[in-house]
């Protein structure tokens, strides 16, 4: 019997009985992260790291059953040892190792290597098997140090609240979004969050992380929209409290960015690169400090930097999973 098998509902360790991001109803799940396709309602109990539980609570309902884990303690199930490790995605972000009988899987969940100042940074846990995603996995997704780009952010706010222009950032509402009051704050004018990520700020702020304060919900808003930054998640950006502001320009912030017909496809004058993935280098140095030789590549880029990685030595194979990436991750 394998440790971890992949099954039509999920990752399954069959030894303790457990899911690992099931995207189909279980009895338990193991979650590495919040973001909703990995994080979805309906399994009867979860387990996650502890900074990821509020965030579970907040985004799925008070009334799940739900355990948080601090990272690098191990919790015993049916003789596999569970334990939860950073994985620099967003806030409360995880890898999950599961050792049984000295074998070491880790499932790393969506993850990045830089360290963005607010999530606990990624941290390599050594493995036999090594379960990862490929979201940018092409040679050409390799990011700019995301201060530069936040340094190109602001002149660009400057430039409009100068013209009189309303700066409208497209982001996803848990992640992305956090990172951007953090990085512009006191930059060239107010900022204004759509109320989903006004409750996101709320919960992660709660949590003891350090976001500034002043940052007002689109709701509440009475002041001039001029200066303003507003942030809002994509699905947002049609609804009626952005087409009443006349005079704006719109930007995407996202590691799709890195591809011009990207932008234009979303019908914006300007994209910034910024992701909450690992690109290109950052995903060939997670697979080598893992020391492992098996290889499992999830969404994104999969047959190609399997077939890279086989290239490369590895034991690598595609896995079919419900998860999307940076896609559509900016609606969730």
């Amino acid at each position: 019997m394998a440790l971890i098998e992949f099954r039509e509902k999920g990752l399954y360790c069959p030894v303790a009985e457990i899911y690992i991001d099931p995207w189909r109803p279980v009895p338990k799940a193991l979650i590495t992260h919040a973001h909703m396709d990995h994080a979805r309602w309906g399994h009867e109990s979860y387990l996650c790291a502890e900074h990821s539980k509020p965030l579970l609570l907040a985004r799925l309902g008070e009334s799940i059953r739900v355990q948080g884990l601090p990272y690098g303690e191990s919790l015993n199930i049916n003789g596999v040892q569970i334990a939860f490790f950073p994985a620099g995605h967003i806030v409360g972000s995880a890898q999950i190792r599961l050792t049984y009988k000295g074998e070491i899987w880790c499932i790393s969940g969506d993850y990045k290597l830089e360290d963005d100042g607010l999530s606990t940074p990624f941290e390599p846990v050594t493995c036999h098997h090594f379960v990862t995603e490929s979201t940018f996995g092409l040679p050409s997704y390799r990011w700019r140090d995301s201060k530069d780009v936040i340094g190109d952010l602001k002149e660009w706010w400057r430039g409009n609240a100068e013209e009189g222009r309303t700066s409208i950032v497209s982001a996803y509402a848990l992640g992305k979004a956090q990172r951007l009051v953090k990085d512009l704050q006191g930059s060239v004018g107010p900022i204004v969050v759509h109320p989903s990520i006004a409750k996101m700020n709320k919960v992660i702020k709660g949590m003891g992380y350090a976001l500034p304060e002043g940052v007002e919900e689109s709701s509440d808003y009475k002041g001039s929209w001029e200066k303003a930054l507003v942030i809002s998640p994509p699905g947002a950006l049609a609804s009626q409290w952005i087409q009443r502001i006349k005079d704006k320009e719109e930007a995407v912030v996202s590691g799709w960015m890195q591809v011009r017909g990207h932008r234009r496809r979303r019908g914006v004058s300007r994209g910034f690169v910024i992701s909450d993935h690992a690109d290109w280098q950052g995903l060939n140095e997670a697979v080598r400090a893992s020391g492992a030789n098996n290889i499992y590549v999830t969404h994104g880029f999969s047959d190609i930097y399997a077939r890279y990685l086989t290239g490369q030595g590895y034991n690598a194979r595609v896995v079919q999973t419900d998860y999307i990436g940076e896609d559509q991750e900016a609606d969730l």
